[in-house]
């Protein structure tokens, strides 16, 4: 009830305070002749390779879904905005698609731009299922607001619990600058001191993210380091931690996928990281994604990124179907009072590339994380 009375609130609030000037739900006038999933995310820049697998995921479940005949005889067409991982370019490009006559998206790639999006996505009573947003706040108090991926404070925990299985002299790095990093690491901080289990923290910022001699040398004598940090970084201080003898077991969370490309031989650290995607999986559902990504992108592998862009949008899609949906000029309102008690719904479930999935009303999303340990 809490969405609907949100949605309600947020579509008189548009057409009151926005007619006449760009964005709001009351100026959606567009004419449609298929559904329309809009996105930002980074095409260009130093974030550009989240931006592009997610948008290549998204691309193939449009192909798919198209090839099938669509939706009650409507197809799909999809646009993703570059936004450079800022949030000014994520709001121009919500504009730019919202003008354009988007009816449902799956949000913008990174957190600091999905919060952005996610601003006048509530304001449209806009329905959005971000693929790999993680921070708290893209969705805390927005109905309309969804996520595929783990929530930043989920990895912590889930990590404090992984880790406290087996070690005890224990380590962590994170990035004081990376509301990612952060916010994973203050659940693990939190959780940590539930426990009981002491822990040793070492830190860097955006200005000093290239030499972690200093933090590695702190924690040289630890079985193992926690990084809840990017693969980047933690290329380097694999490459640290192996220059100092330290021997370290490397455990990170979802920002790691990619870690492989930044270490080399000189690293004989095991490094393991939760992920809910396992790109060397048995299983029938992830295998089937893989083949068909490779085919499609002249034999590429697909990241977790590509996994989570392609489960977006086929949720939306399965959610549209289980609420018969028909009409593609439905208003992003209109169509979000369709679709969230569907998805949020005790009955609904989504398999995809990365798992089972089920929502609540919050936005987030359960599914069980896999534990992938690189080289396997």
């Amino acid at each position: 009830m809490k969405k609907f009375l949100s949605i309600a609130l947020a579509a008189v609030v548009s057409v009151a305070a926005l007619a006449g000037c760009g964005g709001g739900s009351g100026n959606y006038t567009a004419n449609n002749t298929e559904f329309f999933i809009g996105a930002t995310g980074p095409l260009t820049g130093d974030t550009s390779s989240y931006g592009i697998s997610v948008n290549e995921g998204a691309m193939l479940a449009i192909e798919e879904i198209n090839a099938a005949g669509g939706l009650n005889g409507v197809t799909f067409k999809y646009d993703m905005k570059d936004d450079k991982s800022t949030a000014a370019d994520a709001a121009t490009g919500y504009d730019t698609l919202f003008e354009a006559g988007m009816n449902v998206s799956i949000g913008s790639v990174t957190s600091g731009s999905c919060d952005s999006f996610a601003s006048k996505a509530d304001e449209d009573g806009l329905f959005f299922i971000t693929p790999s947003a993680s921070a708290a706040n893209v969705i805390e108090n927005r109905p309309t607001a969804f996520r595929v991926c783990f929530g930043d404070p989920d990895q912590g925990t889930l990590a404090a619990e992984e880790i406290t299985k087996d070690y005890t002299k224990i380590g962590a790095i994170y990035d004081t600058s990376d509301p990612y990093s952060t916010g994973i690491y203050n659940a693990f901080e939190a959780k940590m001191k539930e426990l009981g289990v002491e822990y040793i923290a070492q830190s860097f910022d955006a200005e000093n993210k290239k030499d972690f001699t200093t933090q590695i040398e702190a924690l040289k004598d630890c079985e193992v380091i926690f990084l809840p940090i990017y693969y980047t970084e933690a290329g380097l201080i694999a490459k640290a931690a192996a220059a100092k003898g330290c021997e370290a077991l490397i455990f990170g969370c979802d920002g790691l996928d990619g870690v492989a490309d930044q270490v080399d031989s000189s690293v004989k650290n095991v490094i393991k990281y939760i992920t809910p995607f396992n790109v060397n999986s048995k299983d029938a559902t992830v295998a089937k994604f893989v083949e068909s990504y490779k085919a499609a992108y002249d034999g590429k592998v697909p990241d977790q990124f590509a996994a989570d862009g392609y489960d977006a949008v086929m949720a939306i899609y399965e959610a549209m179907k289980a609420a018969n949906v028909t009409d593609p000029t439905i208003s992003p309102a209109d169509l979000s009072e369709a679709i969230i008690p569907v998805i949020t719904g005790a009955d609904f479930k989504y398999v995809g590339a990365t798992g089972e999935m089920t929502w609540d009303e919050s936005g987030a999303c359960t599914k069980v994380p896999q534990i992938v340990v690189l080289g396997e």
